[in-house]
């Protein structure tokens, strides 16, 4: 079994605008990586969010896809 560094939250599966949601998946983004998965609700809430993570895990992906409406 391999292990992988994404989790099981999709981002689908989060209150993004649909076009989004089509780009990330077009894009062959489908599962969110910790940070994302952590990160999304509490921004797509409005809450500000401190987090740190390993370079190239989707921390600003996680940032630009919580501020189109």
């Amino acid at each position: 079994m391999s292990k992988t560094h994404l989790t099981e939250q999709k981002f689908s599966d989060f209150a993004l605008h649909p076009k989004v949601v089509e780009a990330l998946e077009k894009k062959g983004f489908h599962n969110c990586t910790p940070i994302q998965a952590l990160a999304l609700p509490l921004t797509l809430a409005g809450r500000d969010v401190a987090g740190q993570a390993q370079t190239g895990t989707g921390k600003t992906m996680a940032f630009l896809t919580s501020t189109f409406p």
